[in-house]
């Protein structure tokens, strides 16, 4: 009898999931269950927003690690990057017992094998792209499942959509290499420029890793990338040489075909934009980099629907076009929590100089009349320390930055530039900058300095969100007493 591959034991399950709480990993417990796979699981007590899916989905899970949480008749067990055989004792477990054990790259590398897959990369940019394009494709014949590193208010305010069996999107991470777990017949790439930097080299060994996702294409298949992007156009040039056979299909306002990007503006509450061989799409979010992701969505989607129907289905594309028009964003990814006493708050992941550069300009142009008031934590000491100088320069569109000290990650806890260096260094290039190590220590000075008509950003992979939430919360609750 033929071994087992890693793909056969996870559709086959019953399956154990370590860190089962976490976004990734519990999205892959919903679309394991939706295909009828028996999944268990465990994670620390805190509680976090996906207990509540859990629960809804009758999941059974553990809080706390022990061996004996792992059921008998398990057959794989799959964990979250933070745990290994050396830090969890269900892991160390699984290998006494000779329980395959699958990191979840990995496991979700096995998952879209059962399908014809789309990855979505890119080093930022790569969430919201993946949320419009599940947002546009859920409401076609498409028979499609989504999975998304956020949660996404068209699916329930879940980062899963399970509508078929044919076909699977998911975002794809370049950290540590993790997306060459998968073989797609479709890459987006949004952009491609030096990022966890204490993983890569450089920029080039970043590039060399979109190289070899890219590289790893089906025979014919298609890399739809980003004519804006340097390190996007490289990779395409490269692909040229390496795989002849990949089609490449860019995108943007310097790309050649249908998805040149002719016509962009910002009108009250809506982006307008128009692709050449498209037409005119909307969107409710602004800047230029939402608009980018966009027509990234529209390429696959379109992309997708004439690989299943043989041409465009124009039934679907037109619901595709409505719900990308009604998109409204997802978790920290542009999201608008609400307007309280005159003040619009909005949370964003975006941790990258780029990413926060454009994300900021966007809602300049956006939002002419408001004053912008950001407060940004940093995401680890070695991104801080190598993107310095383009940290110091991101926050030219904001009126008023407030910093904190560097929100360390479970990879490293020290690092030789720290959220003091940082805003020294921004103060060189902004006039109004403040600092408050912690994030709640900054709470007092916004409740003094807000006016009516601000616009309050968090920004940031740290856990200043925390900030805006309160601040907002107080703000309604203080509405509601007057």
């Amino acid at each position: 009898m033929p071994e087992s591959t890693l793909k056969d034991m996870l559709l086959q399950g019953p399956v154990h999931l370590v860190g089962i709480k976490g976004t990734g990993m519990s999205a892959l417990a919903e679309l394991l269950h939706h295909r009828g796979v028996r999944v268990s699981g465990s994670d620390t007590a805190e509680e976090f927003y996906t207990d509540g899916i859990l629960r809804d989905l009758r999941i059974p899970y553990r809080e706390g690690f022990s061996p004996d949480n792992i059921p008998a008749d398990t057959l794989l067990v799959v964990r979250s990057a933070a745990y290994t055989g050396e830090n969890n004792p269900e892991c160390a477990a699984a290998v006494k017992r000779r329980l395959p054990l699958a990191s979840y790259p990995e496991a979700l590398g096995a998952f879209a094998e059962a399908f014809r897959f789309a990855g979505i990369a890119g080093i930022h940019g790569k969430t919201t792209t993946t949320a419009m394009v599940g947002t546009m494709l859920k409401e076609t014949a498409l028979p499609v499942s989504v999975l998304v590193g956020s949660s996404v208010p068209a699916f329930h305010d879940r980062s899963t959509w399970s509508g078929g069996k044919d076909f699977f999107v998911a975002e794809t991470c370049e950290y540590r290499r993790h997306f060459l777990n998968f073989k797609p017949r479709w890459i987006v790439v949004t952009n491609v420029e030096a990022d966890h930097l204490d993983y890569f080299k450089d920029a080039d060994d970043v590039l060399d890793a979109f190289t070899e996702y890219a590289a790893g294409l089906e025979p014919e298949g298609e890399l739809i990338y980003c004519a804006d992007d340097p390190g996007a156009v490289n990779l395409a040039a490269r692909m040229t040489k390496a795989r002849p056979d990949v089609n490449l299909i860019p995108y943007g306002f310097n790309a050649e075909g249908e998805y040149r990007l002719i016509s962009a503006e910002t009108q009250p509450g809506r982006s307008v934009f128009t692709l050449a061989g498209v037409g005119e799409l909307t969107l409710r979010l602004p800047g230029r980099h939402m608009i980018l992701n966009a027509a990234a969505a529209a390429a696959l989607s379109r992309r997708m629907l004439a690989f299943h129907f043989g041409q465009v289905d124009e039934d679907s594309w037109e619901k595709a076009r409505q719900s990308l028009a009604g998109y409204s964003g997802c978790r920290r990814r542009t999201e608008i929590l609400g307007e309280a006493g005159g003040i619009l708050f909005i949370d964003d992941y975006g941790h990258h100089p780029t990413e926060i550069r454009t994300t900021l300009e966007g809602y300049r142009e956006f939002y002419p009349h408001r004053r912008r008031v950001v407060d940004f934590m940093s995401h680890t000491y070695s991104r801080t320390e190598k993107l310095l100088d383009g940290f110091a320069r991101a926050f030219e569109a904001a009126d008023l930055v407030i910093l904190h000290a560097v929100y360390a990650s479970a990879r490293e806890k020290v690092g030789n530039v720290d959220g003091l260096r940082l805003y020294e260094e921004v103060k060189k290039h902004h006039r109004k900058v403040v600092y408050f190590p912690g994030v709640m220590e900054a709470a007092d000075f916004c409740r003094k300095e807000l006016q009516p008509g601000d616009l309050f950003i968090t920004m940031g992979a740290g856990n200043n969100w925390v900030l805006g939430r309160s601040l907002y919360d107080s703000l309604r609750q203080e509405e509601g007493i007057r």
